[in-house]
């Protein structure tokens, strides 16, 4: 058979049955073969809307993500989205077409390997037609087992090949043991040290990251938790995995509550389970208390001490480890640590953001983000996925709307891109039919990545997009601006994002005031068979303190 009917044929086996991509004439066989197979094809406007709908729906589905590219302008077009795949260890898979080895005048002709290791992604590439089989499963056991972004290229000339049939009877077309026994155990002699510190602790803490939400590793935390008294944190990649705990601290960070954000600094352990403990969980370490002891737990090695400075670390497995050192405290822990039952009420009326007091800025023009992220919070259903986009404004739906659990959160901020949000939003969607997707974008963002709104038409996905509108780069506008620097270049005058909206075919509500909120709860009765877009002009009187927090390193 033709390698493209090979390929499509090992990948179908394999479980990718939703593919995403901008098809030219390089990836047109490859991506008619998978959809011949059946593999659904989802169309995006542009190749990097193609790539960050795979990573969404990846981070969604805990499944490779596939994505089909052209040659050329086709890989280049979606390079940013495969940056942010790659620095979040998204498990995905990149069908890269590339000129033939021959053709070494083409206009298409770029360096796709360097191109991928240069941004942090694993570079593949079908080496000849008899091997095209081997090369495809060893790509797709790559992004799966290893949690990789994987840029398989596809020179022109092999696709065009004749190859043997790939069979199930045999290894190479066999679906690959990359689900079963993987995980790394940690050493008895690091569980021992981990146990002895935590009953060493009176106030312990536990940060989980994306390695723990990756895990499925809230019962094996929480049940450690409970047997030595530790309140439960995470990073803002793993929001939602405690909800509904009563010693869920929520976000640890920035985006901390100021209650969380006391509790965390008066720690005497912290512990990251599957955590980077980086600026933006730390706080640039202004969260670890004076004498605290900080533990990582993590599978990858590299990743230890990286950030941050800790005491111990163990290499492991998140879930493995935390029910090994459980089993070494037994039933003799310490079962009170940082818990109380006044601690439990408290934690209970203040230490949600939307409890604590604000003055509110709403004038009669603009309506204060936090209050229009409390209303929208109230309206919403509960069973959703909030996927945030980077900018100034990106810590209101984060700490303001709530979440059900570890899969209502995508946030694609590895590489703090603007431009990402929708795309990644749609590609929930389609991932997670059953729950009502909120993308909430700054006006640069959504501005930058309007032609995705076209995709979210075309697919009738009863999405909400909310475009908090600032009219700036509110970043730069608050980072340069208190110093005395010129900010007219990042500052815009209005757009009309509600009247774009309904152009693509969105139904649109321009939110001035929380009185302008009627159309959304019109829009939520039914039927929704078209998305929302939130046109919300936002007051821009302060900047957001995460972000300055973050720039002035405090």
């Amino acid at each position: 058979m033709k390698v493209t009917d090979a390929i499509a044929q090992v990948f179908t086996s394999l479980g990718a049955d939703t593919v995403f991509g901008l098809v030219g004439s390089g990836n047109f066989h490859v991506t008619n073969a998978l959809i011949e197979r059946g593999a659904r094809f989802v169309p995006a406007r542009h190749e990097c809307g193609a790539a960050s709908m795979a990573d969404g729906w990846a981070r969604m589905t805990g499944k490779p993500g596939i994505v089909s590219l052209h040659q050329g302008p086709g890989f280049t077009n979606s390079l940013t989205a495969i940056t942010e795949a790659a620095k979040s260890r998204t498990p995905m898979v990149v069908l890269a077409a590339d000129v033939a080895a021959s053709a070494k005048h083409s206009n298409f002709r770029i360096d796709l390997d360097a191109l991928t290791r240069g941004v942090g992604a694993v570079p593949a590439r079908l080496h000849s037609p008899s091997f095209a089989v081997d090369d495809a499963v060893r790509a797709y056991q790559l992004a799966a087992q290893d949690r990789r972004t994987v840029v398989l290229g596809l020179p022109l000339d092999i696709q065009a090949a004749e190859c043997a049939p790939p069979s199930g009877a045999t290894p190479r077309a066999a679906i690959p043991s990359w689900a079963a026994n993987r995980a790394m155990q940690p050493e008895e002699i690091a569980v021992n040290r981990l146990a002895a510190a935590i009953r060493r602790a009176q106030r312990p803490v536990f940060i989980a990251g994306r390695g723990a939400r990756i895990a499925g590793a809230r019962a094996d935390l929480e049940r450690l938790a409970d047997r030595c008294g530790a309140l439960l944190a995470t990073s803002a990649a793993a929001k939602g995995l405690f909800r509904g705990s009563a010693w869920d601290l929520d976000v640890s960070g920035g985006f901390a509550s100021p209650l969380a954000a006391e509790l965390i600094k008066d720690a005497d352990l912290v512990v990251g389970w599957g955590c980077s403990l980086n600026m933006w969980t730390l706080r640039h370490g202004a969260l670890i208390g004076p004498g605290a002891t900080v533990v990582q737990v993590d599978s990858d090695h590299a990743a230890i001490g990286t950030h941050a400075q800790v005491s111990l670390g163990v290499a492991g497995d998140v879930t493995l480890t935390a029910a090994a050192v459980a089993e070494v405290l037994g039933e003799g822990g310490n079962q009170v640590g940082y818990r109380s039952a006044e601690l439990r009420d408290r934690l209970a009326r203040e230490v949600r953001w939307r409890d604590v007091p604000y003055e509110d800025d709403s004038d009669a023009t603009t309506i204060d983000p936090r209050t229009l992220s409390i209303a929208l919070d109230d309206m919403l259903p509960a069973e959703r996925i909030v996927a945030i986009d980077s900018g100034n404004f990106i810590g209101y739906p984060a700490m303001f709307l709530s979440v059900p659990d570890a899969d209502g959160f995508c946030f694609t901020q590895a590489y703090q891109s603007v431009g990402l949000g929708l795309a990644s939003a749609i590609g929930s969607a389609i991932a997670r039919p059953d729950r009502l997707v909120v993308a909430a974008l700054g006006d640069g963002g959504a501005l930058m990545g309007i032609s995705e709104l076209e995709t979210a038409v075309r697919l009738g996905l009863p999405m909400v997009i909310v475009v908090y509108d600032d009219e700036a780069y509110g970043a730069e506008v608050h980072h340069f601006g208190p110093d005395g620097y010129p900010v007219g270049t990042v500052q815009f005058p209005p757009v009309d994002i509600a009247q774009i909206g309904r152009g693509f075919g969105c139904a649109a509500a321009r939110v001035r005031q929380r009185g302008d909120l009627t159309p959304v709860q019109e829009w939520l009765a039914g039927p929704r068979d078209k998305p929302l877009l939130i046109d919300a002009k936002v007051t821009a009187k302060r900047g957001s303190w995460w972000l300055e927090e973050a720039f002035r390193g405090h």
